[in-house]
């Protein structure tokens, strides 16, 4: 399988500007393999990055995170992977050499970088693009059972399987899973193959609730705030719920699972649409709730890959489109607009 010399690409040319440009073919370098891309999703926070809310991907730079495809050529170096290898790989470029990642928390690697993401500290072309080069030490082989369209769903899948696997679920807990997103949908579903015995869902969309039930939800409640505290408290009869997994990140939404969680509970953070919230000091404190953030995923994505396999966690309901590269633009303007219904976008370079 030869690369090309020049491929097409969507570049964030500036901000609220995407253009299918012609941009030099990435060569592999040492530990590294070039993918043709066959699949990649976007993500909210490249929509974030779109307009430059995010500040985390500075125009001219090609997004895009959530990718799977074939193995074109390998760096020298390379052992894990050959040209025709069906690869997915993780988000995040992690070092392998700090303390961090020497001790598997790679996701908090010192020297983090982020495929598709340009900010202040470095630049990292991404996949929404025929070809992107990636480290061998962040790919995985895909199982041929998993196409590459439910491949480009792995990343989420992962931060959902993080997000339960260090809030450590003994199993039999009451969940409670405020907002029905894309990451919000999957850490349901991530919830109940983590053994939780029930699971309620929060949104203020009804369609998204409806999407809930139909992938799993025990409970859906129509409510935010201080009346979803209300209604969680009556439902428990007082005593509030295990566990509350936290996929918005608002000031509304944080203080609502804090008031939601049972004493001694945990409210881990996974949502981070603000960068500050206030929180209830007293109540953290007296009722003895721990916080816990979540941050990406660290090494869950073989887990994924089996979850989806075996049909534990359903990710095709969530794709809303498979559209070629040339739509992106257009697919992109949608997102940023908030029509409803719209979840899961994934483009096809390849089409």
């Amino acid at each position: 399988m030869m690369a090309k010399a020049s491929m097409k690409a969507l570049l964030l040319s500036e901000y609220n500007q995407l253009d299918i440009a012609d941009l030099p073919a990435p060569v592999p370098g040492v530990d590294e393999i070039l993918v043709r891309v066959a699949a990649c999703g976007i993500c909210g926070s490249d929509v974030h990055g779109y307009d430059g809310t995010s500040g985390r991907r500075i125009p001219p730079i090609v997004m895009g995170h959530e990718a799977a495809g074939v193995v074109a050529a390998a760096g020298p170096g390379v052992s894990k992977f050959k040209p025709g290898d069906r690869v997915t790989f993780d988000s995040t470029v992690y070092c392998g050499q700090c303390e961090f990642c020497l001790r598997g928390d790679v996701n908090l690697c010192n020297n983090r970088q982020v495929i598709g993401v340009s900010c202040g500290d470095y630049r990292r072309a991404g996949a929404f693009a025929e070809y992107v080069v990636v480290p061998q030490r962040i790919a995985y082989h895909l199982p041929d059972a998993l196409e590459f369209q439910q491949a480009a769903m792995l990343e989420a899948v992962s931060v959902a399987l993080h997000g339960v696997r260090v809030s450590e679920m003994k199993g039999g807990e009451m969940v409670l899973v405020i907002g029905a997103g894309m990451i919000g949908l999957l850490t349901l579903q991530a919830a109940k193959a983590g053994g939780a015995s029930r699971v309620l869902v929060a949104d203020i969309d009804r369609s998204r609730l409806q999407t809930a039930e139909k992938i799993g939800a025990d409970e859906t409640l129509l409510l935010s705030g201080a009346e979803l505290a209300q209604e969680i408290y009556r439902r428990t009869e007082g005593r509030g719920v295990d566990l509350v997994l936290e996929a918005v990140g608002r000031d509304e939404t944080i203080a609502a699972g804090i008031a939601s969680v049972r004493k001694g509970g945990t409210v881990t953070l996974i949502g981070n649409i603000s960068p500050e919230v206030k929180i209830p000091l007293q109540v953290v404190v007296s009722r003895q709730i721990r916080l816990q953030g979540s941050c990406a995923s660290s090494g869950e994505y073989p887990q994924a890959m089996e979850l989806i396999a075996n049909g534990q966690i359903q990710v095709k309901q969530l794709i809303t489109a498979v559209a070629p590269l040339s739509e992106g633009p257009r697919w992109f303007a949608r997102l940023h607009a908030g029509e409803p219904n719209l979840m899961k976008v994934v483009l096809d370079p390849g089409a």
